[in-house]
């Protein structure tokens, strides 16, 4: 673990492949959070502000002065492009003048922030290094996201990928396992398929809805949510994948909070993958799950 001069205000996110990243907080919490499924910055110190640049910019020093062969960063904390791109482009200089080795800059992306930028925008940021965006889309289903407080819709989602794609950044879309309970289960699935088909990511993950602090405050927007068991999110996941349409999509669903893992490419491994779900619902025991105890977030 490096000892970097970054004042980090605790817990920090990040995507597990920017486990090796230097990760540089240019905002603290979430510009939206208010989504009921999410607790990552629901702490007190996690209010949502932005970060002074003078304090950015010598943070980017002092870390170059240390580390200077740094060759991927990660902008912190939950959605670095509600950022103004004259902002976002004078971060993005001060790196690539201080990291000489440096290869990519990532980014966790709300649709709504992205959809404020136009194609220009993520070109001139691209040029600058800018190659990579997270977005949680969660659900394709418009009544799904509606119940979590999502702010979002598959038409701003979905417009937010084209514009991603049409500017040749890399996407990475993540879809929650179970979030529409047993009630809205299969509309899930696929308009979750639909929203993918149609954005052809470059990634797509899958994570299974849970919550560690309870559901009080999911439910009080999801009465009707009965959550899936261990069989139903099986079956949802294969709805899934079986309606997707993808034609080089690298797939995974190997997160700690999945009990089944999934890895492929869609659609190439499509049915291969279809088949691995066949087997954990008809065959239990020969494909190997995670035990709870092995889960988490």
């Amino acid at each position: 673990m490096l000892d970097l001069p970054v004042s980090y205000i605790e817990p920090v996110f990040r995507p597990p492949s920017e486990g090796r990243s230097f990760i540089l907080p240019v905002t603290n919490g979430c510009s939206w959070n208010k989504c009921t499924f999410c607790e990552m910055y629901t702490q007190p110190q996690k209010k949502f502000t932005t970060r002074p640049r003078e304090v950015v910019q010598e943070e980017i020093r002092e870390t170059a002065a240390r580390f200077p062969g740094i060759q991927r960063v990660f902008l912190a904390d939950g959605d670095a492009m509600v950022l103004s791109t004259a902002r976002l482009i004078e971060i993005l200089q001060w790196l690539n003048e201080a990291f000489p080795q440096l290869e990519r800059i990532s980014s966790y992306c709300l649709p709504r922030n992205l959809n404020k930028k136009s194609v220009e925008d993520l070109r001139l940021m691209k040029a600058l290094k800018l190659s990579y965006l997270y977005v949680g889309a969660e659900s394709g289903d418009d009544l799904v996201l509606h119940k979590v407080n999502k702010g979002e819709t598959q038409d701003s989602t979905l417009a937010a990928l084209l514009k991603i794609r049409e500017a040749e950044l890399v996407s990475s879309v993540m879809i929650l396992n179970g979030l529409g309970g047993r009630r809205y289960s299969e509309q899930h699935a696929l308009n979750s398929a639909k929203l993918v088909n149609e954005a052809q990511p470059d990634f797509l993950a899958t994570l299974v809805v849970s919550f560690p602090m309870g559901e009080a405050r999911f439910r009080s927007g999801f009465e009707d949510f009965e959550p899936l068991d261990q069989t139903g999110l099986f079956r949802e996941m294969r709805t899934f994948l079986a309606a997707t349409d993808l034609k080089q999509t690298q797939f995974r669903s190997d997160h700690a909070s999945n009990y089944l893992v999934l890895k492929g490419e869609l659609g190439r491994d499509r049915e291969k993958l279809v088949q691995t779900i066949d087997t954990a619902l008809n065959q239990p025991g020969r494909i190997p799950l995670r035990q709870e105890w092995q889960r988490g977030l």
